[in-house]
């Protein structure tokens, strides 16, 4: 969460390069939605936000109950500041400007403290996804998927019996801040469904007319 575009973005694209799924909210209400209402295993969090501050935020979130570990970024390094972040629930805190590699480093650390036990396999009827090592299978045939469709499909699982609208998979998958049209959503749906149910009895896939898509198991 950045509330500066281009840094976000930056950040985003160098994530995505170290094999991290991403997703950017720019206003701290976004973030603290997003944060409720999407499975996160780490959160980078601006301390200075519109909407919500990133401390506001972070403690608003462990109040909630969301354990997963909170990174903040801040330009400002005074003492009580560091304290207020930490005090809020915040794992790390690490101060701009900084290096891109000690940020990955900081990264790594706050997710083996966390000591979270390992991100569970996705099961769908004989759909499986596994999180870690980014594998898909249908029965015994592997499913090769880009980044995007792979995203697609663990959102539609992790929400597996459950209809998604279109508006909520692009938050999940593209991000708030990507200009994505509802029929983008479509075209991915499709191709998800040649890769995965074409040529099945069983099509796991299914439209919610006028709303979006659910993937269940089908009786």
């Amino acid at each position: 969460m950045e509330d500066d575009v281009a840094m976000g973005r930056l950040l985003c694209q160098g994530l995505e390069a170290a094999n991290h799924t991403v997703a950017l909210a720019t206003d701290g209400l976004q973030g603290y939605h997003a944060a409720r209402t999407s499975p996160f295993d780490a959160l980078i969090v601006d301390v200075m936000m519109p909407g919500m501050t990133g401390i506001d935020l972070t403690r608003g979130l462990r109040e909630s109950g969301l354990e997963a570990p909170i990174l903040l970024l801040t330009a400002r390094d005074a003492t009580a500041d560091v304290i207020g972040g930490l005090d809020a629930g915040a794992d790390d805190y690490l101060t701009k400007p900084f290096s891109f590699k000690v940020l990955l480093a900081r990264l790594r650390a706050i997710s083996r403290r966390s000591a979270r036990a390992p991100i569970a396999e996705l099961w769908v009827d004989d759909l499986s996804l596994d999180p870690g090592s980014r594998r898909v299978m249908r029965g015994a045939q592997p499913v090769s998927l880009t980044a995007t469709e792979f995203r697609l499909l663990e959102c539609l699982m992790r929400r597996a019996g459950r209809a998604c609208s279109r508006s909520a998979l692009i938050e999940a998958v593209w991000g708030f801040e990507e200009e994505v049209e509802p029929n983008t959503v479509d075209v991915f749906i499709k191709i998800l469904r040649d890769k995965i149910d074409k040529g099945r009895d069983r099509k796991l896939i299914q439209t919610v007319r006028g709303y979006g898509y659910i993937l269940r198991e089908v009786e």
